[in-house]
């Protein structure tokens, strides 16, 4: 197996253990045996664990920079955008009822820790607030668009993480379709202020 390959299936196992264990609970050996691989051979690639979290944000943020950046250059308008972003949390409901989000969890437990990781973790939620608030603008909601933003966030994180303590209810469906209806509310009452101008 080639080195890059290898060290692609390092980070892909590190970045589903530390979501489904936690970061501090994934050792290197828990790692190694989920890919197959020789202790030494791990230390070729990573020496610490935290140059394997580094990894994994980094990989992180490329693949949601990747899917936000594949709704808008698939022609969708900014509120199907937004639209998609919210449907995140349906997408990926079984694992939220079991893990929370990855993104949250994973800043919270590092945070907690006082980790210097806590900051690219925190990168993640950077991505998802200037994204959306790129969206809302596009919108005509210059200027309540960052506070749009944090809302959805907000509100998708506090979803994430009530679906994850009580994960035999239908509370996250319900969340999801209650935030749909408030985008709705808020396009169309920009749609009338731009009818008034």
């Amino acid at each position: 197996m080639a080195a890059s390959a290898t060290r692609e299936k390092i980070v892909t196992a590190a970045d589903r253990l530390f979501y489904e264990r936690g970061f501090e609970a994934t050792s290197f050996a828990g790692v190694a045996e989920l890919v197959g691989i020789s202790r030494g051979n791990f230390y070729y690639h990573f020496r610490t664990k935290d140059e394997i979290l580094d990894a994994v944000i980094e990989r992180r943020i490329k693949d949601r920079h990747e899917m936000l950046e594949g709704w808008v250059d698939s022609n969708q308008t900014p509120k199907q955008c937004i639209a998609s972003f919210i449907g995140i949390l349906v997408m990926n409901n079984t694992k939220i009822r079991s893990f929370g989000c990855p993104v949250g969890t994973l800043f919270s437990e590092l945070a907690k820790l006082d980790h210097p990781g806590g900051s690219g973790a925190r990168e993640l939620f950077d991505l998802f607030r200037i994204w959306l608030r790129r969206r809302f603008e596009e919108m005509g909601r210059e200027q309540d668009a960052d506070a749009l933003a944090m809302h959805i966030l907000a509100r998708s994180q506090g979803a994430a993480t009530l679906a994850n303590a009580y994960p035999d209810e239908p509370f996250l469906e319900t969340e999801v379709a209650q935030m749909l209806a408030w985008l709705d509310a808020v396009a169309g009452s920009q749609d009338q202020n731009d009818e008034k101008d």
